[in-house]
């Protein structure tokens, strides 16, 4: 009788200081801790899914800080290219023997562990009939709660294959835009939020988010806790409404 191996699941949080519009955004304190913490706190909680979280940071001496950050928390990182993020995932994957890797970008403080888990849990259900799935092919929950998870083959495919800078720095449009060479699937929410804007990368996009934050005082609320406070205080939402999101070219 063949026993199968079991399946190896790995997040990868990719996170560095250089960003152009709010350079050491990660490093932002959210009631007393840096934002970066508060992305690696609320994925490990995943706990029953995930068999490693890792932060996935450059090789650049700006990013020393994420590295002393991570020595303290006894955080596993790996250093890799800033630009080339495709590549900084494969070999961090590879590392790590990955099956499952779950794409986690740290300008997203309110990621949602049962979001995660919706989108996991989703892939494994199809594994191996399904390469890549995500929460935003269509999308509905707030942008800041995005998981992307897809098989490492895909990965490893995308990394030999793609030779647009532009989307090896977004690491999967390679895999969601050749849907005829990749089976994708998306996760949607009951509702559709997808108006809200709960990532980071503008001054008003983190005083947004510390008002979340400020409110509940911890990382532990839900997603939903939080819908419930914007239900309450809908003028939040005026915070950050001109921010624009990039656009992957």
């Amino acid at each position: 009788m063949t026993v199968r191996r079991r399946i190896k699941i790995a997040a990868i949080i990719q996170t560095r200081t250089g960003s152009t519009r709010l350079p050491n955004k990660v490093l932002q304190d959210l009631v007393g801790q840096p934002m970066l913490a508060r992305v690696v706190n609320r994925t490990r909680r995943t706990k029953k899914i995930l068999n490693a979280v890792i932060v996935a940071t450059t090789t650049q001496p700006s990013d020393d800080a994420v590295v002393r950050l991570c020595k303290e928390r006894g955080w596993p990182y790996f250093r890799g290219s800033e630009d080339d993020v495709l590549d900084r995932y494969y070999h961090a994957a590879s590392g790590l023997k990955a099956d499952i890797v779950v794409r986690i970008t740290s300008d997203c403080p309110l990621i949602d562990p049962d979001v995660i888990g919706q989108v996991v849990n989703k892939l494994l259900d199809s594994y191996p009939k399904v390469d890549y799935v995500s929460n935003t092919l269509v999308r509905t929950f707030p942008r800041g709660l995005d998981v992307e998870a897809f098989v490492f083959n895909a990965l490893e495919r995308a990394w030999k294959e793609d030779d647009n800078p532009a989307w090896r720095e977004h690491v999967t449009p390679y895999i969601y835009r050749h849907p005829e060479k990749f089976r994708l699937h998306n996760v949607a929410g009951p509702k559709d939020y997808s108006y809200m804007r709960w990532t980071v990368d503008t001054v008003e996009d983190l005083a947004f988010v510390r008002k979340i934050y400020d409110h509940f005082g911890n990382d532990t609320f839900s997603w939903r806790d939080a819908l419930e406070v914007l239900n309450a205080h809908p003028e939040w939402l005026e915070i950050n409404r001109d921010s624009r999101q990039k656009v992957v070219p």
